[in-house]
């Protein structure tokens, strides 16, 4: 299936220019204002190589980071770079990008109105969410594993199965650091509210993460989760992704139930 045609003045992969010079005062003061608050709330709750990387890419200065500037420390750090988007872009195009060592970020960012919760990621979920730990190779190397997988999903009708690795790793996943669990990801880390409440409600299940039980476990998007996967390391996403045969894994559940996330046996909680 064709993606959709790119909107007018995106290019073909759907980048556009992010126009940082367009951005107004109220843009880079709702960026750090997210930023301050965002980063105290973050402290002891994300694992450290976040914090490390914050401060690598220079992502503390003022205002919205210039991507341009941004590129060149993270491409030094990991040959990945960012990209400005209009908006969600196609599947198609978005494991494209992964495969090339590109993050799609949005070119916009949420209005004063809006700090606690924008549905469509901007700007400020994309680089503070995701960027920082993008300059750390285990992470950096998953992601482009993921831009393959996807491909190779879509090859075979099994997209959902990477939406659900992705959703409960690069978006929502939790990993154990001094044996307590730890935040790694973006859509946890750009949250102010799911940030307390991924790692100290009661009400979500924590689970030992498991790669079948994963692409078994549905997801919502409208809410805070109700399950989150807790990795060993978070860098072992990684390992577990080039040890599995994907398309093996998707025959062999293929006909099992799908599982809802806030259903969970005993055993398989983490233990507070």
């Amino acid at each position: 299936m064709a993606s959709p045609v790119p909107p007018p003045g995106a290019a073909a992969d759907w980048t556009v220019p992010q126009h940082w010079d367009d951005l107004t005062d109220e843009d880079h003061w709702v960026w750090d204002t997210l930023f301050a608050r965002q980063k105290t709330m973050l402290h002891d709750r994300a694992v450290r190589e976040f914090e490390e990387s914050v401060e690598v890419l220079h992502l503390s200065r003022p205002g919205i980071p210039n991507f341009e500037e941004l590129n060149q420390k993270l491409g030094a750090r990991t040959g990945w770079k960012v990209v400005a988007v209009p908006g969600l872009v196609p599947d198609d195009v978005f494991f494209e990008h992964l495969r090339n060592r590109r993050f799609p970020a949005g070119n916009f960012i949420r209005k004063a109105s809006q700090l606690d919760y924008l549905e469509e990621p901007d700007v400020f979920h994309d680089v503070f969410g995701h960027v920082p730990l993008l300059a750390q190779p285990a992470v950096a190397d998953f992601m482009e594993e993921l831009g393959h997988l996807g491909e190779q999903a879509m090859a075979i009708g099994q997209l959902h199965r990477v939406a659900r690795l992705y959703w409960y790793t690069v978006e929502f996943g939790l990993a154990l650091e001094s044996g307590k669990p730890r935040i790694y990801g973006a859509g946890i880390l750009s949250s102010f509210g799911e940030s307390h409440y991924s790692l100290e409600s009661a009400k979500p299940h924590r689970l030992a993460f498991d790669l079948k039980r994963v692409l078994r476990t549905r997801y919502r998007t409208d809410a805070f989760q109700q399950s989150y996967f807790v990795i060993d390391r978070f860098d072992d996403a990684l390992r577990l992704v080039r040890e599995n045969d994907f398309a093996s894994l998707c025959k062999e559940l293929d006909g099992v139930p799908d599982i809802d996330p806030w259903v969970a046996d005993t055993d398989e909680l983490l233990a507070a």
